[in-house]
């Protein structure tokens, strides 16, 4: 017969053993979804297992590399917010995954933005899980806010070393437009309010995974102000993003008879004119995360 405090320790040993169970399968899934987004075809302008979209400087192998070298970094963010690490030490995590990722990718940024945006989702999630939450879409974003949100909005404003030359930094001052930590200081709203609501909209109408990406991601590049697409193309080159999503959400989307010619035909105008919404693909990918771990299944 077991002593109390030796029941006490095998309890706690099984209980570590399932928390760290539940981070590695956040790592498979957060993975998994950016494989769905690089997958995804058609997606106008980017990478995908068809073509480079508006890139001469990656394809899809340097997508997997990137996403090889990221595999680690989300067990371990995961695990870190599941401790409840302060957004400082999720910060350190991040960047020590984006120097992996440049190293991968012989300096081509891939998933800076997903590094950010997922890493953060895995920390919330597993918060959630730390503390016998239910997950939901409502509990994550919650849990997000109430743990990190004080430290994101800091982050939304602040520029810290190496941080000077960033692309997205930069177009967001001079366009004044939100980009990644805009997004992450308010809870990631485009994921939570447009892109997961889009993608079970298509599901529950009947149509298939592909078509509730492609409808989530058009939802995305729609509403958000990315700044991917200001730094190739300026305010011209948002409008014209904009004009070509909004015109295939109001032919129906997917449920048009005609939504493949509709989405190829932007992937064609974007490319000529070099434009890459990635800030919406790495939204998608994070959607297609808390949809797939929502449901307990991250082969969604």
């Amino acid at each position: 017969m077991l002593l109390p405090a030796a029941v006490h320790y095998t309890e706690r040993r099984r209980r570590l053993r399932q928390q760290q169970a539940f981070c590695r399968y956040l790592a498979r899934a957060a993975v998994r979804s950016l494989h769905q987004e690089l997958t995804l075809y058609p997606k106008p302008g980017l990478v995908s297992l068809v073509d480079n979209g508006s890139h001469d400087d990656m394809d899809a192998s340097t997508f997997m590399r990137s996403l090889f070298s990221l595999r680690h970094y989300f067990a371990a963010i995961a695990e870190a917010g599941m401790a409840g690490a302060s957004f400082t030490e999720l910060k350190c995590l991040g960047i020590k995954a984006e120097q992996r990722m440049l190293q991968a990718t012989d300096g081509v940024n891939t998933h800076r933005g997903a590094i950010f945006c997922l890493g953060m989702l895995c920390a919330a999630m597993a918060c959630c899980r730390g503390q016998d939450m239910p997950l939901s879409p409502q509990a994550i974003r919650a849990t997000l806010l109430i743990r990190w949100g004080d430290a994101l909005t800091a982050h939304t404003g602040a520029t810290g070393a190496g941080e000077t030359g960033s692309n997205g930094l930069r177009v967001a001052a001079s366009h004044a437009v939100g980009g990644a930590r805009e997004e992450g200081a308010l809870g990631f709203p485009s994921v939570f309010e447009i892109a997961l609501p889009q993608l079970q909209a298509t599901i529950a109408a009947g149509r298939d995974w592909q078509c509730a990406k492609v409808d989530a991601l058009f939802a995305l590049m729609a509403h958000i102000s990315d700044t991917n697409v200001y730094h190739r193309g300026g305010s011209a080159g948002a409008a014209i993003v904009q004009e070509h999503s909004r015109a295939f959400q109001a032919c129906g989307g997917t449920a048009d008879i005609a939504w493949l010619a509709r989405a190829e035909a932007s992937h064609r105008a974007f490319v000529r004119h070099r434009l890459s919404p990635g800030g919406a693909a790495d939204l998608l990918a994070a959607a297609c995360l808390i949809h797939a771990v929502c449901r307990g299944d991250a082969k969604a």
